[in-house]
């Protein structure tokens, strides 16, 4: 009931589900329509995420980087990298639901700043997600949908992060050295077996993402590790965003088939420009992962559509999971968090913006 209770009060999901069920009064979907490579690789993705996180394999590597800083300047670097790899392969959501209690429990501790550490965490999240095929969902969709292969993605994904990464380290420059007391290891045991046999089948998802292999096989074995290691990890995947795919397939089928629609969309994704744009501001609206499926079936720009999806989410829904872990985990009052992290989040989407039309322009 818990896990059903979670899954049909996702907001987004609601927001979905509603749209498609309307979408059904004017056209039936087509079986073709439904992207079933993401559907599976989204599926064997979640499943790995938390096995990872099951293992306690990013609290590990928290605690044993906390421990060496002992200053501000220091700690926040690290923070921040460690959510920027994190990121890359067990997405934004658990990055962000892991790291920044973890880093608010040391603030507390110490009476350390707390909004601009928080904030540079959940942007390191969105960064490190963003380089990967896995760290953001919609990414799945984008290499199964336009046949993208590993190199050709990389070379998007990678100057996007090496851009952030400069502003990163501007940004550390102004942050002040001051000395903070050396924190404590926390003893957590990590299963070594599990672990390395997690890792080779997250190699076999690799393969699967990239259409070397079949992805319901690692998606299958996946799974079978989960249930032989805890099946209480298969209750933590998040459903919800599996239906969120499968419910937008389905919309988009639906309204492909009204040609006033098609004549509408069109419109607004008809050169690589406004492909970039579209994707930002409709990211802002109804979160990256709808706003990628929906741009994503009208536009040939994969490209545009990449730098624009993965930019938009700095300002999009997504990010309330920040605001929420915050607000559940820190001493200072959410209004205060709000007005500052809102104008922060802001300008780094604004920066990034930028950034990325110079990107799509070479």
């Amino acid at each position: 009931m818990t896990v059903l209770k979670k899954v049909f009060s996702d907001r987004i999901l609601q927001i979905t589900a509603v749209v498609t069920l309307i979408s059904l009064f004017f056209a039936r979907p087509r079986l073709e329509d439904i992207n079933l490579h993401t559907i599976f690789s989204v599926a064997a993705m979640l499943t790995i995420i938390q096995i990872y996180a099951y293992l306690h394999v990013l609290d590990v590597l928290a605690y044993k980087l906390t421990s060496i800083a002992d200053n501000m300047q220091k700690l926040n670097i690290l923070f921040t990298l460690l959510a920027i790899i994190s990121g890359m392969f067990l997405g934004n959501d658990i990055t962000a639901l892991t790291l920044i209690p973890l880093y608010l429990n040391i603030a507390k501790r110490c009476d350390l700043p707390q909004i601009l550490p928080v904030t540079l965490i959940g942007m390191g999240a969105n960064i490190g997600a963003a380089f990967t095929p896995w760290g953001n969902p919609h990414n799945i969709f984008l290499v199964s949908k336009y046949s993208v292969n590993a190199l050709e993605f990389f070379s998007w994904s990678l100057p996007l992060l090496l851009s952030a990464l400069v502003i990163a380290f501007i940004i550390f420059h102004f942050i002040p050295r001051t000395k903070i007391p050396v924190q404590d290891i926390k003893q957590i045991d990590i299963s070594v077996r599990p672990t390395v046999i997690t890792t080779a089948v997250f190699a076999l998802f690799f393969l699967g993402v990239f259409k070397v292999i079949n992805v319901v096989i690692p998606m299958i074995v996946a799974i079978i590790l989960a249930l032989l290691i805890n099946p209480k990890i298969l209750l933590k995947v998040d459903y919800a965003l599996l239906l969120t795919f499968t419910c937008f397939f389905i919309f988009i089928s639906d309204i492909q088939q009204i040609p006033i629609v098609v004549s509408l969309i069109h419109a607004t994704v008809n050169s690589e420009t406004s492909t970039y744009f579209t994707s930002i501001l409709s990211s802002q609206v109804i979160s990256n992962v709808p706003a990628t499926i929906l741009v994503g079936k009208f536009t040939t720009h994969a490209k545009a559509l990449f730098l624009g999806s993965n930019i938009g989410g700095f300002g999009s829904m997504a990010n309330m999971l920040v605001l929420k872990t915050f607000t559940q985990n820190a001493s200072v009052s959410r209004g205060e968090f709000f007005k500052k992290w809102i104008v922060m989040q802001f300008a780094g989407l604004l920066i990034l913006t930028l950034i990325g039309w110079v990107l799509l322009l070479v």
